[in-house]
């Protein structure tokens, strides 16, 4: 069955601009939008369990949207709602999450890849609270109690200790939800008490009786250790760290953004492409400078923030340049084969080098919306890397070509040899591309 949108906002191309996107998104929804200007938020025949999921904007003609959000969230068969907070207001964010929302959606600039996949969460998290007798977001019923009969957020009586993970509380959060599960980690969401700041939470869970899950978590410890002293706009904030019995945990910093491979689409203008390069070669110098590799570079491990900027995130495989024991087993290929330099994919020694070339493969999706090797497996995308041609971009895009050729050389002793290099050549080309004439012959620019 279709799915049933409702849009409530009192911006009139708003709503359209969102409903075109959702439309595109998910062709065969059924999508109304209503302007509440006429002194009622909602339609005169609303009824809750006509809808599927809304999307209900900060303010309504006068009215708090988040009185509206609260009241819905109040009653019976509630359909999931995703909030249309101000660009930039995370506090109106973190409060439409604790009044119920299943998300929320900052009003401004957002890609179509990111709107769809909010709507398709929530539409997900709605049908499943249904299935399971009308629970909302979180695992709480309609009464504000979990399943397993604790309080709203999993708080304590004094609301200030999130329970993420069994066996695992943390004081001075609360818990929103679970953002994601992997086979020895886990990813949440939780809201520090004081503050009301969105912070996120990676638990990891050490394997009972396997001696080799020691490394992974000494791998997780390293996260902390090698990014926790930097203070770069463009790396991701450390804020905490903590163990307990067989668990640990990082927390960090939340972007509204979500993941800056999600904006990408087919391709972005070259300005804003480079941008984006200039930002995280930005962070590799930042990190490179402490004598940290990354070698896990990649779409997925570049996030967005609500005021537009980028940050690397996910230190898991990061390795100390200098350190006198590495964590790898002799032999062992950490990273993705899609980003992965030819020495890092043979399991050669590598540097800096190294997240260059992983840099320059990005730059190529950013610039074509593609990856520049594909192949059936992750061992034929490794030769692909060591042995095939490098990548020609198109003809509009031929100012990027000899940067990206020199960033994706196979021999690293053709690269750029520092992250600052790639900085010194981003700026004069930004500057060239940046004349009307340039910006006028790039397709994509807006």
């Amino acid at each position: 069955m279709p799915a049933r949108i409702l849009i409530i906002d009192d911006h009139c191309d708003y709503r359209a601009w969102l409903g075109h996107h959702l439309a595109a998104a998910q062709p065969d929804a059924r999508i109304t939008a209503h302007d509440p200007a006429g002194g009622n938020p909602l339609p005169e025949d609303f009824a809750p369990g006509d809808w599927d999921l809304l999307f209900i904007g900060h303010e309504l003609a006068g009215r708090n949207g988040l009185a509206l959000l609260a009241e819905l969230k109040s009653g019976p068969d509630c359909p999931a709602v995703v909030f249309l907070s101000p660009q930039g207001d995370q506090e109106v964010a973190v409060r439409a999450l604790k009044a119920g929302a299943d998300d929320y959606l900052a009003k401004g600039p957002s890609s179509q890849a990111h709107i769809g996949r909010v709507m398709r969460e929530a539409l997900r998290r709605g049908r499943r609270s249904s299935a399971h007798g009308g629970q909302l977001r979180g695992g709480q019923s309609r009464d504000g109690q979990s399943r397993d009969g604790q309080s709203r957020n999993n708080q304590s009586p004094g609301g200030q200790v999130a329970k993420v993970a069994p066996g695992l509380q943390l004081k001075g959060y609360r818990f929103l939800e679970t953002l994601g599960t992997g086979a020895t980690a886990s990813v949440h969401l939780v809201e520090k008490i004081r503050g009301e700041r969105l912070v996120v939470v990676k638990v990891f869970r050490q394997v009972p009786d396997r001696v080799e899950t020691q490394i992974p978590l000494e791998r997780f410890l390293r996260e902390y250790q090698v990014v926790s002293g930097i203070r770069h706009p463009s790396v991701v904030q450390i804020f905490d760290l903590g163990i307990a019995d067989d668990m640990a945990y990082i927390a960090m910093e939340y972007f509204a953004g979500g993941q800056f491979g999600e904006h990408i689409g087919t391709g972005l203008p070259q300005l804003e492409a480079l941008d984006a390069l200039a930002q995280v070669a930005a962070a590799l110098e930042a990190i490179h400078d402490v004598g940290v590799l990354h070698r896990d570079l990649k779409p997925a491990n570049i996030m967005l923030r609500a005021d537009g900027s980028l940050a690397l995130i996910d230190f898991g495989v990061a390795k100390l340049r200098d350190a006198s024991a590495e964590l790898s087993r002799l032999g062992e290929i950490f990273g993705t084969p899609y980003y992965m330099s030819p020495e890092q994919g043979e399991g050669a020694p590598v540097d800096e080098r190294a997240d260059i070339y992983s840099l320059g493969v990005v730059f190529h999706e950013m610039l074509t919306g593609r990856k520049p090797y594909v192949a059936g497996s992750p061992m034929a995308i490794i030769q692909k890397h060591c042995h095939a041609p490098r990548p020609e971009l198109p003809p509009a895009l031929s100012a990027c070509q000899p940067l990206l050729a020199r960033m994706m050389a196979v021999d690293p002793a053709e690269r750029p040899p520092s992250a600052r290099a790639v900085l010194d050549a981003v700026n004069p080309l930004r500057a060239r591309l940046a004349s009307p004439a340039a910006a006028a012959a790039d397709p994509r620019s807006p």
